[in-house]
């Protein structure tokens, strides 16, 4: 509605040309007159609006309680442990015991859970160690616990209604993406479990939200308002939040990321724009769109951090340093002499890996030579001693202290690494190792026997690599936990060697297998003294310890760490699928089955295949269109395809973000790893139901969207027993596999 001018009230209320002499004061009259309309109107507006406010508030009301009742219908069964309940629910047990343990996901979902399972008064004592073990302790609130995940994951729903409102699409359509989200049954079995993803959406959602909010406050009003910046922050802090759930997060940055880079150089190519206001521009963008994430996930660290003060199971995966900071760890150790002569008795850590200490026990190959193994321990152990040697074959060299002549081990220097539990020598020989047999592993054993003068088979080369820089001495001579070094093989010319490869726990108790290898990468070869001791050194020698990380550190090495164990999960899964399946709905993932009841995560095929349509419907549409701009070709349709692209070029954008980069990854990937794209999927839907139908009546529109909805309810109902855990008859089950691929078992 647009306000009227002094001389369209005139002409409405009085006519024109209206006599000015029968009154006193006719200007000071039309003023009035033209103040009281003006308000007359606002009045109208603000009513409009209330009662449009009113008829969203009561749509967003229903469409979140009826959200409600889909997830959590029937939420306590089962009654016992379902898929990554597993896992999630294990991590909450051990926040509430303080025990340290390492995920390959950032904390906030998993401390969310435990926070709920705390104040539902959870005590930790269930372990949730295997799918289908029964809440049977009454002190399991498993019920509040998915009823927690259950509610998140159900406010997409509303959000997605208001997102689409929001970006200036039909009521009608808000209502069919809305149902489509409700009724997909993939989302509806994830989200009523102890998992992550429901939160993850919630916050993917949420943040989406937001950004379309601040996109419109761009468009309709000054920048820099108190709005302006309210929802830009809530966008920044979203994109946070959303990332400190889970790393499919950083796709939610990137989406956001794609319209803002594009925004930035929309305001430099701007001529009207000053300098000064583009700086302004950027300035405030990289305030709350960069730094407000990346503050608000490091804060979850550190609140991660607070929570897990103790040793735990996730010890292992960290370094020695990180684990002086838990209490209660093994690896703390007390001062330990700095230098290292000839005589001493040592651990011997690699760095390489997180296997721990170079190890042997009295336990032979079963091939190969039948020596004694080598191997490494990742814990504290007696036979984790070796006492430094000179090799016969080595030239004497004597280095003078204070109280007593002592041979420091130097860089160069040939030494016999003896065992000193078994009196064994570190030896090598052509060999094959038990595992890595390629030719260039040997084998690595302890060997020897009482009065066996060895041979130069025991005899290595020490090649000092780095150093710490505070210590100058430690690139010259060998020095606890200052100095990393190689061990080089006299006659073989390979260095001690160890990878991520496991033992059989048969015979080799799974331990960490150990070999030489000639032309080795350097990481995988370096190794450290950890603990050092020699009684010929004097009493006040010059002790060292490991330092204490700060919070920055041990930031950075646990994202380290959780980046390597995420790459390294590459074993195959019986119901793993790839990211090409997803669009198409090809396979899902058997979660729990138990006395004829199965529950398996399957998406709602009309809601997938249709979303995916709209994929493909959209990209085709905007391929025509350049080309029909490119020929000089303009039509109507031309002009309402401008009206909703914007929104939909976004989506698309969510979409390929939250998608494409998982054709990049090796490790283990599952169907519930799309349920973000599919969100942007389902939205972009919307944009193209729109579009379509724009040229229709309301009454058509209404009707073509009723009968996509009812559709929808029709598909998920087909699947309710396999989304809820319901009773299902084998015929009905065999029915309802539409393709091939639904591996889920109708036979139980």
């Amino acid at each position: 509605m647009t306000f009227l001018s002094h001389e369209q009230i005139r002409q409405r209320r009085f006519g024109w040309p209206r006599a000015r002499q029968d009154r006193s004061d006719p200007l000071q009259l039309d003023d009035k007159l033209w103040k009281a309309d003006q308000q007359q109107q606002k009045r109208r507006l603000l009513h409009r609006f209330k009662s449009f406010a009113k008829g969203e508030l009561a749509i967003v009301t229903c469409l979140t309680l009826w959200s409600f009742y889909i997830r959590l219908w029937k939420i306590w069964q089962p009654n016992s442990v379902v898929f990554d309940e597993v896992h999630f629910g294990g991590f909450a047990s051990k926040y509430i015991k303080t025990r340290f343990f390492m995920d390959v996901h950032p904390p906030l979902a998993k401390m969310l859970i435990a926070l709920v399972a705390k104040i539902a008064g959870f005590d930790g004592g269930f372990d949730f160690k295997e799918i289908g073990l029964e809440y049977v302790e009454v002190d399991v609130p498993f019920v509040a616990i998915r009823m927690f995940c259950g509610l998140l994951g159900a406010l997409a729903v509303p959000m997605a209604y208001l997102t689409m409102k929001k970006t200036s699409h039909s009521t009608t359509t808000a209502l069919l993406v809305s149902a489509m989200l409700c009724y997909e049954n993939g989302l509806i079995t994830n989200n009523r479990l102890i998992l992550l993803d429901p939160i993850l959406l919630f916050f993917t959602s949420a943040t989406t939200l937001a950004w379309v909010n601040f996109r419109d406050q761009q468009k309709n009003s000054k920048p820099f308002n108190a709005q302006w910046c309210f929802w830009l922050g809530m966008s920044g802090l979203g994109m946070g939040l959303t990332a400190s759930c889970k790393w499919v997060g950083l796709f939610t940055i990137a989406t956001i990321g794609a319209p803002t880079i594009k925004s930035l150089w929309d305001i430099w190519g701007n001529t009207q724009i000053s300098s000064s206001s583009f700086l302004r521009h950027f300035f405030f963008r990289a305030i709350f769109l960069i730094a407000l994430p990346i503050a608000v996930y490091m804060a979850m660290f550190a609140v991660h951090f607070y929570s897990l003060p103790n040793s735990g199971e996730g010890d292992a995966f960290m370094s020695p340093e990180f684990q002086q900071t838990l209490a209660g760890s093994n690896s703390r150790m007390g001062d330990t002499p700095l230098d290292i002569a000839y005589g001493s008795k040592v651990w011997i850590r690699h760095e390489g890996t997180r296997g721990g200490y170079l190890h042997s026990h009295p336990h032979d190959y079963p091939t190969g030579s039948g020596q004694q193994q080598i191997t490494l321990y990742p814990h504290k152990d007696e036979n984790n001693w070796w006492i430094i040697e000179k090799s016969r074959n080595a030239p004497r060299r004597r280095d003078t202290m204070r109280n007593g002549e002592v041979e420091y081990v130097k860089d160069g220097d040939r030494i016999r690494l003896v065992h000193a539990l078994s009196g064994k020598r570190l030896h090598s020989h052509d060999q094959q190792p038990p595992l890595a047999n390629d030719e260039y592993h040997k084998e690595v054993s302890a060997y020897g026997y009482p009065e066996y003068p060895g041979d130069a088979n025991d005899d290595w080369f020490v090649d000092i690599v780095a150093h710490d820089g505070n210590d100058l001495n430690s690139k010259e001579r060998l020095r606890t936990i200052h100095s990393r070094f190689r061990l080089v093989h006299t006659t073989q010319h390979c260095a001690l060697f160890s990878h991520n490869v496991k033992l059989p726990e048969e015979w080799g108790f799974g331990q960490q297998e150990v070999t030489c290898m000639q032309a080795s990468k350097l990481p995988k070869t370096i190794w450290y003294i950890e603990a050092n001791e020699n009684l010929k050194l004097p009493e006040d020698a010059e002790t060292v310890n490991y330092k204490y990380p700060g919070f920055l550190a041990k930031f950075i090495e646990l994202n380290k760490v959780m980046w390597d164990v995420n790459n390294g999960l590459t074993a195959s899964h019986p119901y793993d699928s790839r990211p090409q399946a997803w669009p198409l709905l090809q396979r899902g993932i058997s979660f729990w089955g138990k006395d004829g009841r199965h529950i398996y995560l399957l998406g709602n095929p009309a809601v997938f295949w249709g979303s995916s349509a709209a994929i493909v419907g959209y990209v085709a549409m905007v391929f025509s269109v350049m080309v029909m701009t490119k020929r000089g070709y303009r039509s109507k349709f031309q002009g309402m395809f401008d009206l909703y692209n914007e929104a939909a070029g976004f989506f698309l954008t969510g979409w390929c973000a939250h998608y494409f980069p998982f054709y990049l990854m090796d490790r283990q990937l599952f169907l519930h790893h799309y349920m973000p794209a599919l969100y942007y999927a389902v939205l972009l839907f919307g944009s193209m139901f729109d579009l379509s139908t724009v040229c229709l009546t309301s009454r058509k529109r209404m009707f073509i969207a009723a009968i996509a909805g009812i559709c929808v309810i029709y598909t998920y109902r087909n699947f309710i027993p396999i989304t809820y855990g319901e009773p299902w008859s084998q015929t009905s089950c065999e029915s309802a596999k539409w393709t091939s691929s639904w591996d889920f078992d109708c036979a139980q």
